[in-house]
């Protein structure tokens, strides 16, 4: 499971999961609002270049609609309860007694400037690291679940087009390996195999190991002269 990574300054940790509730009855405490501002944009920015490099074949309304999905206060939300942000918030008497520990809004806003306060103090690779990993997970999880939210891209179903091949003319179902990972955790790049009874016909890349291996059934069909 993913760790969320520590944030050295105290002062900063605290700022970043300190509601205006609490600090408007404790005088000298910080706020997180102006974290929360920064996280936001940090956030839309990383997520937008992992889409942009991750589905190269995508159109801007469909990067757009996923980004949305991505960064929404719902998703936003699960995300700091993932990491049980709740618990450490400091609220106020009454955001307390209505909720705010489980309050999407408040998760969401406390999720941006928990972002916000890790860039000023570990920088953005840090940040970029954290966001990549967890997103792909996000975007993993989508995917195999088969959400429908998630069917925007624009290719249709390759690996589906290769099975229905495979089956008419081989009476076999394609399987895929992955063979080949390269580069740090924050920047993998993943090279997938599929096979045909028995026989190798592809090979692709992508940064996400289903990326992967639609890039290698992309290139098994273009190799069986199936390709468009």
């Amino acid at each position: 499971m993913q760790k969320l990574p520590e944030i050295g300054d105290c002062t900063l940790r605290d700022r970043a999961f300190t509601h205006r509730s609490f600090t408007n009855e404790n005088p000298g405490w910080e706020h997180n609002e102006r974290l929360e501002f920064l996280g936001d944009a940090l956030l839309g920015f990383l997520v937008a270049d992992l889409l942009y490099e991750v589905y190269p074949e995508m159109t801007e309304a469909e990067l757009t609609r996923l980004r949305s999905q991505l960064v929404d206060e719902p998703q936003l939300a699960r995300f700091a309860r993932q990491f049980e942000m709740g618990a450490a918030l400091n609220l106020g008497r009454g955001a307390e007694r209505d909720g705010g520990r489980d309050s999407d809004a408040l998760l969401c806003d406390t999720f941006e400037a928990y972002l916000g306060a890790l860039y000023l103090d570990s920088g953005i690779d840090t940040v970029r690291a954290f966001v990549d990993e967890l997103m792909e997970a996000e975007l993993d999880r989508r995917e195999e679940s088969g959400e429908e939210e998630f069917d925007i891209e624009p290719q249709v179903d390759i690996k589906g087009r290769l099975q229905q091949w495979a089956l008419a003319n081989r009476g076999e179902i394609p399987q895929y390996a992955i063979v080949g990972q390269e580069g740090p955790d924050h920047q993998r790049m993943f090279t997938a195999e599929v096979r045909i009874a028995g026989e190798a016909c592809g090979r692709g890349t992508g940064k996400r190991k289903q990326e992967a291996e639609k890039a290698a059934a992309r290139n098994a069909l273009l190799h069986l002269g199936q390709g468009s």
